[in-house]
C-alpha cells in the first residue's frame, strides 16, 4: 500500500526541545565529535537526544562516497583525530549510556578504510564503561575482510551494515557499493563470530517493488542476518533522490510479519525507524529471548 503526498499523518513529529539540543550540541562540540543524528538530518534525534542516546559517528564528516540518499556531506575528508577514540568514551560516559552505537562516514581513501579508528573506538569504550553494549554500523571497507576481522577482534555486540536498497536500484541509489559485496560483509561476520550479533537496514520509497523487498530479506537471511530495519526514504535536499512513494504504516506492519516468518530475530519496521533507533532496547530484547540474560 502505498500514498501520494498528502496528509502523511504518520510521518509527523512534534518540535525537539531545543533546549536539549542545545546542550547536546555544547556536549558533542567540546570534544570536536560528531553524530549521524546531525549529520544525516535523522527526523529522530530530538526524541533520541531527550533519552540521552546519541549515533556517533567517527572518522570525520565528509565521505568519500555519492549515495544519493544521504546528507551527509561529500568530498575530500580531513586527517583522522586520534583522541576521537577517547573523546567518543568520555561523551558515553557522560551521557550514562547503557548502549553505545558507532558509525561512521565511508573512507576510502584510508588503507583500512577506517578499521583500525573503529577497534580503538570499541576498545576505548569498553575501558571506560565495561558494563556497556557496543553495536558498530560499518562501512563496506571495500570487501577488505582483514579490515573487518580487525573490527571483530574488538568484540562488539552489534555488527550493523545497511543494505540500503534493492539490488536493481544499487547503481541510482549507491553508485560505489555493491549489492553482493554488502551481503558478504554480513555473511563475513557470522563466519568469523557467530556470537555477533548481525544487523542490516533498508529503506523504502525509491520506486522498489514489494517483490524485491522480499527478495532481500530472504537474501539478509541466507547470511544469516539477525536484525533488520525498515524505514520510509525521505529526502533530505532537492539535489537528492525524489521520493517515489510514501508505504503507509500498515505495509509496515506488514513487512515486519514476513521479517519474522522467515527467521529475523528482530524486524524495526515502521516509517519513522533507522537503523539505530532504539538499537539498545531491540538488543535487550533479543539477549533476554535468546542467550537467557
Amino acid at each position: 500500500m502505498t500514498e501520494k503526498k498528502g496528509n502523511l499523518y504518520w510521518l509527523r513529529r512534534t518540535l525537539p526541545d531545543q533546549r536539549v539540543l542545545d546542550r547536546m550540541d555544547a556536549l558533542l562540540e567540546g570534544l570536536n565529535l560528531h553524530t549521524v543524528c546531525d549529520s544525516a538530518l535523522c527526523p529522530n534525534r530530538g526524541e533520541c537526544f531527550k533519552s540521552g542516546t546519541a549515533t556517533f559517528m567517527i572518522l570525520g564528516d565528509i565521505c568519500t562516497r555519492n549515495c544519493r540518499f544521504c546528507a551527509v556531506k561529500k568530498g575530500k575528508p580531513l586527517p583522522l583525530d586520534p583522541e576521537e577514540p577517547y573523546h567518543i568514551a568520555q561523551a558515553a560516559k557522560h551521557l550514562q549510556l547503557k548502549h553505545i552505537v558507532v558509525t561512521s562516514v565511508t573512507r576510502d581513501d584510508l588503507p583500512d578504510g577506517g578499521a583500525e579508528h573503529f577497534a580503538e573506538t570499541i576498545i576505548e569504550i569498553k575501558k571506560q564503561l565495561p558494563k556497556s553494549t557496543i553495536e558498530v554500523l560499518v562501512p563496506d571497507f571495500k570487501g577488505s575482510w582483514e579490515a573487518l576481522q580487525r573490527v571483530i577482534d574488538a568484540q562488539p555486540e552489534v555488527i550493523n551494515h545497511n543494505i540500503e536498497t534493492v539490488n536493481r536500484l544499487y547503481r541510482l541509489v549507491r553508485p560505489k557499493a555493491i549489492y553482493k559485496r554488502s551481503l558478504e560483509l554480513l555473511r563475513q561476520v557470522k563466519i568469523r563470530d557467530k556470537n555477533i550479533i548481525s544487523k542490516s537496514g533498508i529503506m523504502v520509497g525509491l520506486g522498489e517493488e514489494e517483490e524485491e523487498i522480499i527478495q532481500v530479506m530472504k537474501d539478509l537471511r541466507e547470511v544469516d542476518g539477525d536484525i533488520l530495519t525498515i524505514g520510509q526514504y525521505l529526502r533530505p535536499s532537492p539535489l537528492h533522490l525524489r521520493v517515489q512513494n510514501y508505504i503507509h504504516p500498515d505495509k509496515f506492519e506488514e513487512y515486519q510479519k514476513i521479517g519474522m516468518s522467515l527467521g529475523f530475530k528482530y524486524v524495526a519496521s515502521a516509517p519513522l525507524v533507522r537503523s539505530s533507533y532504539h538499537a539498545g532496547e531491540i538488543l535487550k530484547d533479543i539477549l533476554i529471548k535468546y542467550k537467557n540474560l
